[in-house]
C-alpha cells in the first residue's frame, strides 16, 4: 500500500510540477514489462502471470501484443464490405438480360433497388420521379414473384442533397445555366440506342462490413455518401428489361461507388466480383484476393474508360494462334464475349475443327457458330496468355441453351467486336473465378473460386441509430489518388492563426489537457486503492 502511494504522489507531482506554457514537455518511457514497469503494476492477481524477461513466454506476449495492436490500427479498412442485404449476386437468364445483380439499400428510411454491376461504366443510377421508366411491378418479370421493383424519390429522403454543376465531378456542368443548378447527367452505353438520363444527387448507401466471409450484426452498418443519378429518362435495352431497377458502375472514373468508398477510407481501393455455374455470384468492396492468385496490370488507353488489359496471344488447348495479341475490356456489363474480327476468326474456326457436329442456325440467336449434336462435345479449354507468363483459362467455351428430344444445341459465345483492335471479356468466360479489380495497384487478379461463403442472415438495421454517415469526399479529397482515413474525410482546414496566437492556444490547450489527465490518473489510481 506504501508503494503504491508513492506511486500516485510521484504521478500528481510530475504532472503539477510542469510549466503551463512549457513548449516541450518530456517523460521517460517505461517498458511495460520491465522490472518498473511490473512493480507499479503488479497486483496480487497478476504477480505470477507476467513472462520472464527473454524467455519464450516474453516473446509470444509481445508478439501477440503487436499482432493485436495491428489488427486495431488496421481497422475497418483492410475488411471488405458487402452491401446490406449481403454479397450474393442474382442472374434470371434471359429475363434480365443475362446480366448479374444485387440487392441495394439507399436513402433513409432505406429503399431496396436491383440494380445491374456494371464493370464498363462508372455510374449508380436508380429509377427516380420516372417520366420514361421499365415496368417496375413483380407480374412483368416472372423470376421477381411477389416482390415489386422500387423507384426512387430524393424528396423522401432526409439524408438526400442536390448535387450541384459546380462541382468537380458534374461533367455536364457546361449545360447549366447557373453552377447553383442540379447537375444534369446522360450516359450511352454500347447497346443501340440504350440511355439514362436525369438529376444527379447525393444520399447514403448501405453497407456492412464482411469479415472471414461473414457478415457482421447490425451495429456494424456503414452509410457511405455516394453520388447516385436519378433517372428519370431510359432508353433502349433499359425499357425492354434489361436494367430496370437501375444499375451500379463499378468502373475507375472518380464517380463510381468504388472510388468514394476508398476515398473516404472505408476500404482498400479494390473490389471483387465472383460468378460460378449456377448464375449467382458475390460482390465484395474492399477485396484484394487470396494471397495465390495470378494477374496482369491494367492499361489506360486515350478516350477509353473501364478496364483494359493486353492479351498476348490466344491459345486452344497447347495450341496458340499467331497474331492473336489483342487489348480487351472486362466489362461485367457485357453478358457475352467479343474478340476483334481477325482474332475472332482464328479462334473460332479453330474451335469448330473441334467439333464433330452438325452447324445448325436458331431463330433469334446471332452467333455464327452454331451446332445441333445427340451429345454435348468436349472442346480444349480456350487460353488468353498474359504477360509473365499468367494464363486466364475458359474451360468451357461453349453455351448450351437447349436440351430436347435427345438432342443437344450450343453455340460458340463469340462475336466480332465492333470496336476495332479491341474486344470485351463478358460475364459469361468469367464464372468460375474471383475476378479482383485491384485499382490500388493497377492490376486484374483472378483466381479459380465457387463463389461461396457461410450462410449467415444479412444483419438487420439497427432502430433508432444515431451513427453519422461517412460525408462525400471533398473536392480536395476526389484529387487524390489513395484512400484517406475516415477520421479525416470530409474535414476541410480551418483559417490559419498568426503565429503568436497560435502557439498560446496550443499551449494553454496542452496545460489544460494535462491537468483534465491528472484528475483522471487520479480518480483510476484511487479505484485501485
Amino acid at each position: 500500500m506504501a508503494s503504491r502511494s508513492a506511486f500516485i504522489l510521484f504521478c500528481v507531482l510530475f504532472l503539477a510540477t510542469e510549466e503551463t506554457l512549457a513548449s516541450v514537455f518530456s517523460s521517460r518511457l517505461i517498458h511495460r514489462f520491465s522490472d518498473e514497469g511490473r512493480a507499479s503494476i503488479k497486483t496480487p492477481s497478476s504477480s505470477e502471470s507476467l513472462p520472464e524477461k527473454q524467455s519464450l513466454a516474453y516473446y509470444r506476449l509481445l508478439a501477440k501484443s503487436d499482432f493485436r495492436r495491428q489488427r486495431m490500427n488496421l481497422g475497418a479498412k483492410f475488411q471488405s464490405l458487402v452491401p446490406s442485404e449481403g454479397s450474393k449476386t442474382i442472374s434470371s437468364g434471359n429475363d434480365f438480360g443475362w446480366l448479374h445483380y444485387t440487392w441495394i439499400d439507399i436513402g433513409t428510411p432505406s429503399v431496396s433497388f436491383l440494380v445491374a454491376l456494371d464493370t464498363g461504366s462508372d455510374l449508380l443510377w436508380i429509377p427516380c420521379n420516372c417520366v420514361q421508366c421499365a415496368p417496375l411491378t413483380s407480374t412483368y418479370y416472372s423470376s421477381l414473384a411477389t416482390k415489386d421493383l422500387k423507384e426512387y424519390n430524393p424528396s423522401s429522403s432526409s439524408t438526400s442533397k442536390v448535387f450541384l454543376c459546380s462541382h468537380k465531378l458534374c461533367d455536364s456542368a457546361s449545360d447549366c445555366e447557373s453552377p447553383k443548378e442540379q447537375c444534369p447527367y446522360t450516359v450511352k452505353y454500347l447497346s443501340g440506342n440504350t440511355s439514362s438520363s436525369g438529376l444527379l444527387v447525393e444520399d447514403i448507401l448501405h453497407l456492412t462490413y464482411n469479415t472471414n466471409n461473414r457478415l457482421m450484426n447490425g451495429s456494424s452498418s456503414v452509410k457511405a455518401r455516394v453520388v447516385i443519378g436519378c433517372g428519370k429518362k431510359q432508353s433502349g435495352d433499359y425499357l425492354d428489361g434489361v436494367a430496370p431497377d437501375g444499375l451500379m458502375g463499378l468502373g475507375p472514373a472518380e464517380i463510381s461507388v468504388p472510388s468514394f468508398l476508398s476515398k473516404a477510407g472505408l476500404m482498400r481501393n479494390s473490389f471483387s466480383l465472383c460468378f460460378d455455374e449456377e448464375d449467382s455470384g458475390r460482390i465484395y468492396f474492399g477485396d484484394m484476393g487470396p494471397s495465390i492468385q495470378q494477374s496482369t496490370p491494367f492499361l489506360q488507353l486515350e478516350n477509353n474508360s473501364g478496364y483494359i488489359v493486353g492479351v498476348e496471344a490466344c491459345c486452344i488447348g497447347n495450341s496458340c494462334l499467331k497474331q492473336t495479341s489483342f487489348t480487351t475490356f472486362i466489362d461485367s456489363g457485357q453478358s457475352f464475349t467479343y474478340l476483334p474480327e481477325e482474332i475472332y476468326r482464328k479462334v473460332a474456326l479453330e474451335i469448330d475443327r473441334h467439333i464433330n457436329a452438325t452447324s445448325k442456325s436458331f431463330e433469334g440467336v446471332s452467333w455464327e457458330y452454331c451446332y445441333e449434336s445427340s451429345v454435348e462435345p468436349k472442346v480444349p479449354a480456350i487460353k488468353l496468355k498474359f504477360s509473365h507468363n499468367n494464363t486466364f483459362v475458359i474451360h468451357k467455351p461453349l453455351f448450351v441453351f437447349q436440351q430436347s428430344q435427345g438432342l443437344v444445341q450450343f453455340c460458340l459465345p463469340i462475336s466480332p467486336s465492333e470496336q476495332e483492335g479491341i474486344g470485351s471479356i463478358g460475364q459469361n468466360y468469367m464464372r468460375g473465378y474471383r475476378m479482383v479489380f485491384d485499382r490500388e495497384n493497377m492490376k486484374l487478379r483472378w483466381s479459380a473460386s465457387k463463389c461461396q461463403e457461410d450462410k449467415t442472415e444479412p444483419p438487420q438495421a439497427s432502430p433508432g441509430s444515431t451513427s453519422s454517415p461517412y460525408p462525400l469526399p471533398t473536392e480536395e479529397q476526389q484529387s487524390r489518388g489513395h484512400a484517406v482515413s475516415p477520421a479525416i474525410a470530409g474535414k476541410t482546414p480551418s483559417k490559419t492563426l498568426s503565429s503568436s496566437s497560435s502557439s498560446r492556444s496550443s499551449c494553454i490547450f496542452s496545460s489544460m489537457m494535462r491537468l483534465f489527465n491528472s484528475l483522471l490518473l487520479l480518480h483510476w489510481l484511487a479505484s485501485l486503492m
